[in-house]
């Protein structure tokens, strides 16, 4: 009898932890719920793109909250300015742009592309770069240029002159440079050796224009 009470006693016991156990898996459970797809924490939420708003949707500022006071004071004056004449500019879709015609307008020269440059260029600028193709070609030089990284872009200035936008960004990039003789000899540089480059181009716009797109307006060293 004594035997059956024991044993009794050990059964009851075992069931009671394993009870417990269960119980306090699940409690510790409900205190951590598993967020659902419409629940993601913030750390595996998509990045936000920027992009410039087609103008049906609510206009939006060309500065967030937080990039208030990221920029000197004449600078962020100025991007208002463009800002508050052409509702559809937003500054991060402008670097983007920037980044892109750097790469797109400096392999057009390489190239001595006259037909694109043509596109991306004001005519001062573009009457520069032709200039500089014609000089090679007379000298039956080809350059053999490698973009290899754009390092940095940086907001020099912003302004707004009427209704002529212009925001000047500097690039500092390597750049690997060949130039060859008409036989394609190296005559300079070298495709292993990376320089860095620092270029301040200015872009213009007219805001008042339906069409998106900045020309270079000016290039300098910097």
């Amino acid at each position: 009898m004594i035997y059956e009470i024991v044993i009794l006693a050990m059964i009851a016991a075992f069931l009671g932890l394993r009870l417990y156990s269960v119980l306090g898996r699940r409690a510790e459970h409900e205190e951590e719920p598993v967020p659902t797809r419409f629940e993601q924490p913030e750390s595996s939420a998509a990045p936000a793109r920027p992009s410039v708003q087609p103008a049906s949707q609510p206009l939006q500022p060309p500065f967030r909250q937080r990039e208030m006071g990221l920029y000197p004071p004449a600078l962020e004056q100025g991007l208002r300015a463009i800002g508050t004449a052409d509702r559809a500019f937003d500054v991060m879709s402008f670097m983007e742009g920037a980044k892109s015609a750097y790469g797109v307008i400096l392999d057009a020269f390489w190239r001595g592309d006259k037909a694109h440059l043509a596109e991306l260029c004001d005519r001062d600028v573009y009457d520069h770069f032709t200039a500089a193709i014609d000089e090679r070609v007379q000298a039956g030089e080809t350059l053999d240029n490698r973009l290899v990284r754009i390092e940095q872009t940086e907001l020099v200035d912003a302004s707004l002159d009427g209704k002529i936008a212009r925001i000047t960004v500097r690039f500092t990039a390597d750049i690997a440079s060949v130039t060859r003789d008409k036989d394609g000899h190296v005559v300079a540089g070298s495709l292993n050796d990376a320089v860095e480059s620092r270029d301040v181009w200015t872009f213009m716009r007219d805001v008042t224009s339906a069409g998106p797109d900045w020309l270079l307006d000016e290039t300098d060293e910097g």
